[in-house]
């Protein structure tokens, strides 16, 4: 599992020219899903995007998490975070999970971290979605469970 983390000021998903979803200050979440992602990938995913300390302390140091300054979540699926582009010109989509696979997995992911932390929010899955935001910093950082599970 795949997260490209953004802290942002502010975050909203559109589908078909309706917002679904919004949050203040806090981290938009693009989430990918490969087929042999488990409940151990997403906790992973979950824990850091909760517990990591990317925003500043009164001192302007990066001292503090999402859960610690009380900001909100915005998970949105994106199967192109395993788009691999080593070779020819056209992105391979070969270790992102298939729809059905990825959609349990997502819809699995959306409860566990609903369960953990209650400012969250979702964009919807295998939907063409317009998505806005205003970065914070910027800071954007990628997390990937796999080169750590």
């Amino acid at each position: 599992m795949r997260a490209v983390i953004q802290r942002v000021k502010s975050a909203s998903v559109h589908v078909d020219g309706s917002e679904i979803s919004s949050i203040g200050a806090g981290l938009l979440i693009f989430l990918g899903i490969k087929a042999d992602d488990s409940d151990a990938d997403a906790q992973y995913i979950i824990k850091k995007s909760i517990e990591m300390r990317i925003f500043e302390d009164d001192a302007q140091k990066m001292n503090l998490s999402v859960a610690d300054v009380g900001g909100e979540l915005l998970v949105v699926s994106q199967f192109t975070l395993y788009g691999d582009c080593r070779k020819g010109r056209r992105p391979s989509f070969v270790r992102a999970g298939s729809p059905k696979e990825a959609e349990v997995k997502y819809n699995a992911f959306e409860k566990a971290i609903a369960a953990r932390y209650d400012k969250v929010k979702f964009g919807k899955f295998q939907a063409m979605m317009d998505v806005q935001l205003v970065n914070d910093g910027p800071v954007t950082l990628l997390i990937d469970s796999e080169r750590v599970i």
